[in-house]
C-alpha cells in the first residue's frame, strides 16, 4: 500500500524544554509539532478514504522524501538534482526525516512504529516537496 502526502518533509529536531513547577517538560519545537499534526491529519484523510485500519502486524516500510531545490544553484545543476542525478546530501539528516514521520503516522498508519521490523529510506529533490511512504505487511 503505497501513501503519497503533499507536504514538505520536517526533520524531528531535539526537544525543547521549560520548567513546569519543580519539574521539566519536554515538547517538540512548532515546525515539528505543525508537521506532525498536518501529516496526521493527511494520513488520516487516506486510510478513512481507502476504508483501511491502522495496520498492527509486522511491517516493511519505504519511506522517499522529495525536499526543495535550491533557488541559488544554475539551471544545469537544478536539471541534474530534479533528473535523480545529484541527490541531497545536505542537512537534515535522513534518520531525522524518518522519525518525525514515524511518530506522525504512529496510531493512524501502523498501531505503533515498533511494528516496523524492515526500513528503507531515501532523499531526493523536487520541484513540488512531498514524501512518500510505501508499506507492505510482513509474511511469516
Amino acid at each position: 500500500m503505497k501513501f503519497k502526502f503533499d507536504i514538505e518533509p520536517v526533520e524531528q529536531a531535539r526537544p525543547r524544554a521549560t520548567r513546569m513547577g519543580k519539574g521539566i517538560r519536554l515538547y517538540d519545537p512548532k515546525k515539528v509539532t505543525a508537521f506532525k499534526r498536518k501529516l496526521g491529519i493527511l494520513a488520516r484523510q487516506q486510510m478513512l478514504d481507502r476504508g483501511l485500519e491502522p495496520y498492527d502486524g509486522p511491517l516493511e516500510v519505504c519511506m522517499e522524501f522529495y525536499r526543495p531545490v535550491q533557488a541559488s544553484i544554475s539551471r544545469k545543476e537544478r536539471v541534474r538534482r530534479l533528473s535523480g542525478a545529484h541527490r541531497p546530501i545536505v542537512k537534515p539528516d535522513l534518520d531525522n526525516y524518518i522519525k518525525s514521520t514515524s511518530d506522525a503516522l504512529n496510531g493512524i498508519i501502523w498501531a505503533d512504529d515498533n511494528l516496523i521490523i524492515s526500513l528503507e529510506a531515501k532523499k531526493f529533490y523536487a520541484e513540488r516537496p512531498h514524501l512518500t511512504v510505501e508499506i507492505k505487511e510482513w509474511l511469516e
